[in-house]
């Protein structure tokens, strides 16, 4: 198993196991959003960037935080703003571009969610304590190219 391929066999065997760990997790806070907070992951991950964002910002910087299409941060967008957590406002600058932010109830809406949002979270990873997690965070690094925290 020393050899090349064996290696290469697990590295595709990880890589399938992370792929599925992440689905699962993905797919059990979907429903969990569904069925407490009757919303979806992709209302919750736009929420998390505007509201992390902390001010008005563009719809092409949202879709770019994202890593979605205009169209698909916009349909998002628009459910918002029709439940009135979320307002479009033109540009100061440039009357072409729509600037985007949580209302007030939507910042009070977002800190609910994220609220229970890490509480599942911390649930679905309960297994796992802070050796646990720095080894993960630590190989997640390494695998993401950046530098260890120690040669920071």
């Amino acid at each position: 198993m020393n050899t090349p391929y064996g290696l290469s066999r697990r590295r595709l065997r990880t890589w399938i196991r992370l792929l599925r760990i992440t689905r699962r997790t993905e797919n059990h806070l979907r429903e969990f959003l569904r069925v407490n907070y009757d919303t979806t992951l992709p209302r919750f991950d736009v929420a998390a960037a505007l509201y992390r964002a902390g001010k008005p910002i563009k719809m092409s910087e949202l879709s770019q935080m994202l890593l979605v299409s205009n169209g698909n941060a916009t349909t998002v967008v628009d459910r918002l703003e029709k439940d009135g957590l979320a307002a479009r406002k033109p540009s100061k600058h440039d009357k072409r571009v729509a600037l985007v932010s949580l209302t007030a109830a939507g910042q009070e809406w977002f800190k609910d969610l994220a609220a229970a949002h890490e509480a599942e979270i911390s649930t679905l990873f309960a297994d796992l304590g802070h050796d646990d997690l720095t080894v993960i965070r630590d190989m997640m690094r390494r695998l993401e190219g950046e530098p260890d925290e120690q040669d920071v």
